[in-house]
């Protein structure tokens, strides 16, 4: 298999999606990597099983209907597998295996087969002290957006995924493009202001355009330096309670094509208004995970 990813947006060929089959029970609230999850665990509300599994199947049969390649990961019992855009990325032409939460390795040894699929002169392994997850990671053709954090706290926030190493890494390995790290807001307790992974504030879609939650970044540069690249005309808002349903975490199959939350209506209506078909589907029970449709995917192959 030759992979191929230019960017987030390009007509889609081949995905990895996520699976929520044999999901495991709720974790108890210890276990949660995240303060949504741990939320819905408090409340009695964390999704079950068969509503996330009806909403990856949704998922599925839009992604076939534009004739894209779905590959799922080999089943495991009692894990959580839906977030698959954490354990492994593409830029361009290579695959790159995540350093992921140690919790989590045998996720990725569930997609194995697939990339055992790829020229393993092409699939990167980095170093144990680089902390990457595909969710910070966004090829942009010439640039390469990368979601990490530089408190001094780094190690004692779960909910901080990618560090400096982690962009320094990516930069060597792509010397050509122009690579540029955002300092991402986090928040162990309060999901509203956590900004898990970039695409939870951010993501491009279309041709030149993107959604962006101004307050997901540390640092007003950040942020402008977006608004500079892809303009404000081009920039869709979300507010606090839109970026915590994820409305930022949608998934692109084609330029014009985005499958979306059925429930994120000003957003749906908007990517209608730049000529964009949007597939809605139902996704709002793994979204009390703190991940959407971007999260459950890993594109391989782009156009």
């Amino acid at each position: 298999m030759k992979v191929n990813v230019p960017n987030e947006t390009n007509r889609l060929q081949a995905v990895i999606l996520g699976t929520a089959t044999h999901n495991g029970p709720t974790p108890k609230l210890e276990e949660a990597y995240d303060p949504k999850s741990a939320e819905h665990i408090k409340a009695g509300t964390y999704p079950l099983e068969a509503d996330m599994v009806a909403e990856m199947n949704a998922f599925e049969q839009v992604l076939k209907k534009y004739n894209v390649t779905v590959y799922r990961p080999q089943i495991i019992e009692n894990c959580n597998q839906i977030f698959t855009r954490d354990i492994g990325f593409v830029i361009d032409d290579i695959f790159i295996k995540a350093n992921i939460l140690p919790d989590r390795e045998n996720e990725y040894q569930a997609i194995e087969y697939i990339v055992n699929q790829i020229n393993p002169q092409k699939v990167i392994t980095p170093p144990a002290e680089v902390h990457i997850e595909g969710g910070d990671v966004m090829p942009w053709n010439q640039h390469i957006f990368i979601g990490t954090y530089k408190g001094n706290d780094y190690k004692d926030q779960i909910t901080a995924r990618t560090n400096m190493a982690g962009v320094e890494f990516i930069k060597k390995l792509f010397p050509h493009k122009k690579v540029k790290e955002f300092d991402l807001v986090k928040s162990k307790t309060e999901a509203r202001d956590n900004a898990l992974h970039l695409d939870c504030c951010f993501q491009p879609v279309g041709k030149n355009k993107a959604i962006i939650y101004k307050d997901g970044f540390r640092s007003q540069a950040d942020y402008q330096y977006l608004v500079d690249i892809f303009g404000e005309e081009n920039l869709f808002h979300i507010n606090r309670n839109e970026m915590y349903d994820m409305n930022s975490n949608v998934f692109s199959i084609a330029p014009n094509v985005v499958v979306s939350e059925k429930n994120f209506t000003r957003l749906n209506n908007w990517l209608r208004s730049q000529g964009i078909t949007v597939e809605e589907i139902p996704y709002a029970e793994i979204a009390k995970q703190e991940g959407l449709l971007r999260c459950s995917t890993l594109p391989l192959i782009r156009e």
